[in-house]
């Protein structure tokens, strides 16, 4: 018998109610984990084509197989979209991207153990259905009509959605592959704190993980070719939020903002749209087709928005694009060594508390393109790369030392200045014209060919 928790039910009746929400995160420092989100694109290995959903090759065969092996399959129309084990997720993106949303770990090198078990098993998988996952942060063949879409509900609302509000974001949905990581806080101070830092540093992030040089088989001329897709999505939703270097009060604040956001849709055993410009603030005050605002729905409203670092009962650091193996498993532990360590947050912060916003603005613009030769100021991305890397193995040698070896690829791309991207065109270049050549090339160890 399903029992239906009364906060399913109640009415919201106050904005008190959504921001004790954030409140409801709060975790002493003995607690907090870290938890660990990347997507991959992949493709038929002999042809370079997205897989489908159906059909023997199709990415609903794949989660077929991994519901086979344990776990519990969600299921929407008759269609398996995601599958739970435990503390982790497998779900797919609107494109077919296949995701791994990681259990919180206490100890960052269980992350590791987690992502070989991963591999493994889906390494196996792919090779009897003949699908090769990439290193890289963007599609890099076809174009976005080639990409088959996944038979999600949610993304049937937000396809119909995106052209009203950016022209980017259906390349966003389909052909774009992050990685993240979620991390905790101790109270609304801790919680400000820890914003403001990320926000302070995001595109140096997006410089250090860039992985998406190529475009519709083409070298783009872009790092970050997923960053600058961003830029243009739904920017009532997404990028930097000003109020994050203003206001201490960030779960009021976050709220505030979030309130006038427009909505997608509710949901009540299916997905309902909503009318374009529909802010939940509105939803609140006046309900919508007989259904008022719940906190189910808030939580809902909040997965929907997508800026640079989100808010939840955890931070999610969201600006990084997914690429090899070893930078999936170094992102949990930089943010560690960034934000649970309180000099190296406040030091992390300072590297660019020159900047106006207007200048943030600016910079989140030109790092997709120029990466570490962008210029913060007086200094160039590169340089405070270096030194945010620096900062963080600080932090972490206090906080985590047993993962300090975890941070050698990001320690190697900042001393070099050598970028998966730069990896990435070398590669393209040298199989020009060969497709297959470049699959090989391209894939994750274990995840290629047969």
């Amino acid at each position: 018998m399903h029992l239906v928790d009364e906060q399913d039910v109640v009415p919201i009746r106050s904005t008190d109610e959504l921001i004790g929400y954030f409140a409801g995160g709060d975790k002493p420092a003995a607690q907090w984990r870290v938890g660990s989100e990347h997507e991959l694109v992949g493709v038929l290995s002999d042809t370079g084509a997205p897989p489908v959903y159906d059909g023997p090759r199709g990415i609903g065969a794949l989660l077929r197989w991994f519901a086979e092996r344990g776990g519990t399959p969600v299921i929407e129309h008759d269609h398996t979209i995601a599958l739970t084990r435990g503390e982790s997720q497998l779900t797919i993106e609107p494109g077919g991207q296949f995701e791994l949303a990681s259990r919180p770990v206490d100890d960052d090198r269980k992350l590791v153990e987690d992502l070989v078990e991963y591999v493994d098993a889906l390494g196996k998988a792919s090779r009897e259905l003949g699908i090769t996952w990439l290193s890289t942060g963007f599609r890099p063949f076809g174009s976005r009509e080639d990409v088959p879409w996944m038979p999600k509900q949610r993304y049937d609302v937000m396809r119909a959605y995106m052209p009203h509000v950016g022209s980017r974001g259906l390349d966003m949905m389909t052909r774009t592959a992050t990685v993240q990581a979620n991390l905790d806080f101790a109270d609304e101070a801790d919680a400000s704190a820890k914003m403001r830092c990320l926000y302070s540093v995001t595109s140096l992030l997006t410089a250090l993980w860039a992985c998406s040089p190529i475009v519709e088989d083409k070298v783009s001329g872009y790092q970050s070719y997923r960053a600058f897709i961003w830029r243009d999505t739904d920017n009532a939703r997404a990028g930097l939020l000003d109020f994050v270097f203003k206001r201490d009060d960030i779960f009021r604040a976050y709220t505030e903002w979030a309130l006038d956001v427009p909505m997608y849709f509710i949901y009540r055993g299916g997905y309902q749209a909503v009318p374009l410009g529909f802010t939940f603030r509105r939803y609140m005050r006046e309900g919508y087709q007989g259904q008022v605002a719940t906190m189910p729905d808030w939580a809902l409203h909040l997965s929907t928005l997508f800026p640079d670092g989100r808010l939840k009962k955890y931070i999610e650091v969201r600006g990084c694009d997914c690429g090899s193996l070893p930078m999936i498993t170094a992102l949990a532990p930089m943010m560690r060594g960034l934000l649970y360590d309180r000099t190296a947050c406040a030091a992390a912060t300072a590297l660019t508390a020159s900047l106006s916003f207007e200048a943030r603005q600016q910079l989140a613009e030109t790092v997709p393109v120029r990466g570490f030769a962008a210029m913060a100021g007086a200094h160039t991305v590169g340089d405070l790369a270096r030194q945010l890397v620096a900062i963080a193995r600080d932090g972490l040698s206090r906080v985590a030392p047993a993962a300090l070896d975890l941070l050698a690829p990001v320690e190697e791309i900042a001393t070099t200045g050598r970028t998966q991207s730069d990896h990435m065109i070398e590669l393209w270049r040298a199989h020009a014209g060969d497709r297959p050549a470049l699959i090989r090339a391209l894939a994750h160890p274990g995840l290629g060919p047969a």
